[in-house]
């Protein structure tokens, strides 16, 4: 009898634990603030943030990527495969 009371004890501790713990969690990912105040954006914007080196190069490889692949679908442009878009 006495075995059964300690048992049913640690299994309620070990529920209020996991539900606080989770209770925690869950309240820490509830602010929908946004990270970047508007002041600080300017630093995401600057050109070495960019993924290519070469912007120009980047958006004419691009525009002839889809040009190439826009007969078969794959990008989702509009054209055909001429490029006359």
């Amino acid at each position: 009898m006495k075995y059964e009371n300690t048992v049913v004890k640690l299994k309620a501790d070990w529920f209020r634990a996991i539900l606080l713990v989770t209770t925690l969690v869950i309240s820490g990912c509830s602010s929908l603030e946004p990270w970047v105040k508007p002041y600080e954006r300017q630093n995401l914007a600057d050109p070495i943030m960019a993924f290519g080196r070469n912007p120009v190069s980047d958006n004419y490889l691009h525009h002839v990527h889809q040009a190439r692949e826009a007969a078969r679908g794959a990008e989702g442009s509009a054209g055909g495969g001429c490029g006359c878009n």
